[in-house]
């Protein structure tokens, strides 16, 4: 029973209060709701130079690089290693009562300490398909996500996610942000490229990174207006400007893909940390890229609402002298359920439970979604 073993959720804050800057990361959840099984993939190529590298790191060899034991809760959440035996012992991960509980506890032993979601949000479900993805919004409105960017969002329609940033989340005081999205006329600012949060007395800029590739990997028609790209300039000159601002730390909210952002680091000066998704990468401990005198923590908080990335930065004068990162599972076993999040859930699912309960077929197998391909359940 995991339950009886240590909590891995006793994770008080690294350094003392007021040297310290918190920030909590969940990306690409795809609208998973519930618990579910997921694994992760057991082959990740990395090609050339990224071969046997985070994050194209997967079983033993990737618990070897993380310092984790073979047949414990933590090779259950990264590998694939013997999946369906601990499957049965550790159960679902996931479910956002579950993740609620987690980050309320993350954020009373982190005060001021924001929720960044990376994007991949508001699709993925037939809730969210069949509500244009307002039980979604509401979700991450009662979680608490204070700022976002996106990806699979802009697949609503320019228009649908235009109208759940001004009527939905500026009301609910999140931002949206995305300094790479602009107007294909005149270049004009769709969204907020970074806000400027201060947190135990230190401002710290979050810019927001959307997809680079949306209009190439999704249809052109959803966005005709928007352009989109990775504009490395124009990131740098915005580094820039919250440096100028007096930012002591400079954080990028990203949809690049972790790939992306390991080269993006070795270009781009000032960034402190780069908290990514995309690729569904579950990597249990960053990446550091040097670039002159400069430092920056690449990492990835995995998919499906399976983890939670917990990032606390000690600030010296006005510059980030050190850091702490770890990558929390959300064992739905080990976390109880928030009551008031399982209740929005319940109220979203109640209109469609007949046909969400509806029995296709059975198996005696375990079925389980699977990182960037494809899985037992998706066959």
């Amino acid at each position: 029973n995991p339950a009886r073993a240590a909590s891995p959720y006793d994770r008080p804050l690294a350094f003392s209060r007021s040297d310290s800057v918190s920030l909590l990361h969940m990306t690409d959840c795809h609208a998973q709701l519930l618990p579910i099984y997921f694994r992760e993939p057991s082959v990740n190529l990395g090609i050339a130079g990224q071969r046997g590298k985070l994050p194209h790191l997967t079983g033993m060899a990737l618990l070897k690089d993380a310092r984790l034991y073979a047949n414990s809760p933590e090779a259950y959440a990264f590998t694939s290693l013997d999946f369906e035996r601990a499957a049965k012992r550790y159960g679902k991960v996931g479910g956002f009562a579950h993740l609620a509980t987690l980050v309320k506890r993350m954020k009373a032993s982190r005060p001021g300490a924001l929720l960044l979601d990376g994007g991949d949000t508001w699709q993925g479900s037939a809730t969210a398909l069949w509500t244009r993805g307002q039980d979604m919004v509401d979700a991450a409105k009662l979680l608490g996500v204070d700022l976002m960017t996106g990806h699979w969002e802009f697949t609503l329609g320019a228009e649908r996610v235009q109208e759940v940033v001004e009527k939905d989340f500026k009301p609910a005081g999140i931002e949206f942000i995305a300094q790479n999205v602009s107007s294909t006329d005149f270049n004009d600012e769709v969204f907020k490229p970074y806000v400027m949060r201060t947190i135990n007395g230190h401002p710290v800029a979050v810019i927001g990174q959307a997809f680079p590739y949306t209009p190439i990997a999704n249809p052109r028609y959803f966005t005709p207006a928007w352009s989109f790209g990775i504009r490395e300039e124009e990131l740098q000159k915005t580094v820039d400007d919250a440096r100028a601002k007096g930012a002591h730390a400079v954080v990028l909210l990203s949809h690049n893909g972790m790939d992306v952002d390991l080269k993006l680091a070795t270009r781009v000066s000032g960034i402190d940390a780069i908290l990514g998704g995309h690729t569904h990468d579950g990597v249990p401990r960053p990446v550091v890229v040097r670039k002159g005198p400069w430092q920056t923590i690449v990492s990835n908080a995995g998919s499906n609402g399976k983890f939670l990335g917990v990032l606390d930065l000690q600030i010296k004068g006005t510059r980030v002298a050190d850091f702490r990162y770890t990558l929390l599972p959300v064992f739905s076993q080990l976390l109880p359920a928030d009551r008031e999040m399982s209740a929005l859930i319940a109220k979203v699912r109640a209109p469609h439970e007949a046909q969400l309960k509806e029995v296709l077929a059975t198996t005696d197998g375990t079925l389980y979604r699977r990182g960037n391909f494809n899985g037992s359940w998706d066959q």
